[in-house]
């Protein structure tokens, strides 16, 4: 299922945040050090750092051929990738962002964190259009269903906060979690979403009833990453457990562990954040153990 090709080292603190680029062979990385850092899928290497940051990364996101960079200082810079430049950077919270997403459909970026507010900016001049206080502490995810018709935001407080995508008005409280929400995503046909949280737990909710129908003691401690795949019917999770889970998507089944405990490879230190090459060949992994571990699906 998932094999370990290569294990890259360079980054010399934490490494909490991944994106892919449009491009198949390039990816970035990011953490608790000075730079956003290129590598390369095609020769598994360090290219550069693409640029310095003034503070901790805790979240990358891409998007047409830019890079969203989330720092601690509650400010995101966005790099042109083709113009190889930084062409913006917004002071956008007070406390540290923790997630960025796109809405492709009205040319919005979203920014959330610490401070529980969610920031919409204009993709065109990055001026603020809106903003709404989610919750009254940290969110830390934020999930956007396939069909751009409602947004999930994984809070502190343990809820899970759904709301309209037209107009940002709440939808649903979901609360079933014990502890905080750390991870969301939706199934890509938009059949479910399913949330980790700080308990160590998976929850399916059924859309779009919001039912919860099934609950998974996935890992031991929280789990920080779901990532679908591409075009395949898995999904994998990653925790402060040190481990990587291969999960079907349909039934639920676990597939494959992935840690030094079954292994030869692994993290020897929580795991931040998973994300899938864009093609589905590769899952890479980072985490606080300053490594960025390249896995094959064969």
């Amino acid at each position: 299922m998932l094999k370990h090709l290569k294990t890259l080292s360079g980054h010399q603190n934490p490494v909490y945040a991944l994106a892919n680029s449009d491009d198949d062979n390039t990816f970035f990385s990011a953490g608790n050090d000075k730079g956003v850092v290129e590598w390369s899928l095609e020769t598994m290497a360090f290219v550069k750092v693409k640029m310095p940051v003034q503070s901790s990364v805790y979240y990358l996101h891409y998007y047409n051929n830019q890079l969203f960079v989330g720092e601690r200082s509650g400010a995101f810079s966005v790099y042109d990738v083709k113009e190889d430049k930084v062409i913006a950077r917004v002071n956008a919270h007070t406390k540290p962002i923790f997630n960025i997403q796109v809405v492709k459909s009205k040319n919005e970026l979203l920014t959330t964190g610490e401070d529980g507010s969610v920031a919409v900016w204009s993709l065109s001049d990055f001026s603020e259009i809106f903003r709404f206080q989610a919750a009254y502490d940290t969110v830390r995810a934020i999930a956007i269903s396939p069909d751009e018709t409602e947004i999930a935001f994984g809070c502190k407080d343990h809820l899970i906060k759904i709301y309209n995508l037209a107009d940002y008005s709440i939808k649903q409280n979901l609360d079933s979690h014990t502890l905080p929400v750390t991870s969301l995503a939706y199934h890509p046909s938009g059949k479910y979403l399913i949330s980790g949280s700080r308990d160590a737990q998976l929850k399916i909710w059924n859309l779009p009833s919001y039912e919860l129908a099934q609950t998974i003691p996935a890992h031991m401690f929280g789990i920080y990453g779901i990532a679908f795949h591409p075009t395949l019917p898995y999904f994998a999770t990653a925790s402060q457990d040190k481990s990587i889970k291969l999960w079907d998507a349909e039934n639920f089944k676990l597939y494959k562990i992935l840690s030094l405990e079954k292994g030869e490879f692994g993290h020897s230190h929580s795991v931040n954040k998973i994300i899938w090459s864009n093609e589905g060949k590769h899952l890479i992994s980072t985490g606080d153990d300053k490594k960025v571990i390249i896995w094959g699906l064969d």
